[in-house]
């Protein structure tokens, strides 16, 4: 069976982060459901730089239903909003504690789940300029990093989105199914393809 992953989306998410995420999970036959986590029930979310992103269904509507993984795309304000709503943050618990992956990109690792102290031992990275709101002894400098003591994906901007995507699928499906997507982005250098 095929794993699952639900991304989650707000007003004010980074588009690059879901788009790319969205994309390249869907390029390598991973089932993606997307979320509105908007209090309002909205399905036309409107991301951070005016794109607007139609999301499949509302989180609401799917709490109880499990996937492998979650994905968290950035954007201050989406992160904020996040932050702010009970009902992703236990999702997030709740994931995280039937062993799920929780991939987190840009402002999510500082603003989220940081803020509500979601992962206690799992070290991350996150947004550059944000890196000081994540506690000394669990911040990484890294463009993608994976703690798999928390099963924990953490990623720094749009520019890491592909970084971040390729290696969910690494984590999802194994490395030749990501060398085989990556293959098809041609990836700049600096990117690791999977191929070796």
């Amino acid at each position: 069976m095929s794993p699952t992953v639900l991304v989650c989306l707000a007003h004010g998410s980074e588009e690059i982060e879901a788009v790319t995420a969205i994309d390249l999970l869907t390029r390598a036959e991973i089932p993606v459901t997307t979320a509105s986590t908007a209090d309002n029930g909205e399905l036309v979310l409107t991301c951070s730089r005016g794109v607007k992103i139609v999301a499949d269904t509302q989180l609401v509507k799917i709490i109880e239903q499990d996937f492998d993984a979650i994905v968290l795309p950035g954007g201050l304000k989406g992160a904020e909003a996040f932050r702010d709503n009970p009902l992703i943050i236990e999702k997030i618990r709740q994931s995280h504690h039937q062993g799920n992956i929780i991939a987190a990109i840009c402002a999510v690792p500082a603003i989220v789940l940081e803020h509500h102290n979601l992962f206690p031992i799992g070290n991350m990275t996150g947004y550059p300029a944000l890196q000081s709101k994540i506690a000394s002894h669990k911040r990484v400098d890294s463009r993608v990093y994976y703690d798999e003591r928390v099963k924990l994906l953490t990623s720094q901007g749009p520019a890491t989105a592909i970084d971040f995507s390729l290696k969910l699928i690494e984590l999802l499906v194994g490395k030749k199914k990501a060398a085989e997507v990556a293959a098809q982005l041609v990836p700049p250098p600096g990117i690791y393809n999977y191929a070796n």
